[in-house]
């Protein structure tokens, strides 16, 4: 398959970057905590309904692929 991604080393201890990114990036913001006063969790909230971005296809395939839980986040 000419469009698997091959491990990267410089993502350990994911396997590549598009893994990494998705869980410390994107799927914390499909489910982001917002703190009371005492460090308490208040709510929680999809920032993808917040904000305009846009995913490339390439990316976007690989997270429907890989994470296709997030994806109906967007």
């Amino acid at each position: 398959m000419l469009e698997a991604v091959e491990a990267q080393d410089s993502a350990k201890p994911y396997h590549d970057w598009n893994e990494r990114i998705t869980a410390e990036c994107y799927r914390p913001n499909g489910a982001s905590r917002i703190m009371d006063g005492e460090g308490r969790i208040a709510q929680i909230v999809n920032n993808y309904a917040r904000i305009s971005f846009n995913f490339g296809p390439t990316l976007l395939s690989w997270l429907q692929e890989h994470a296709p839980q997030l994806t109906s986040k967007f």
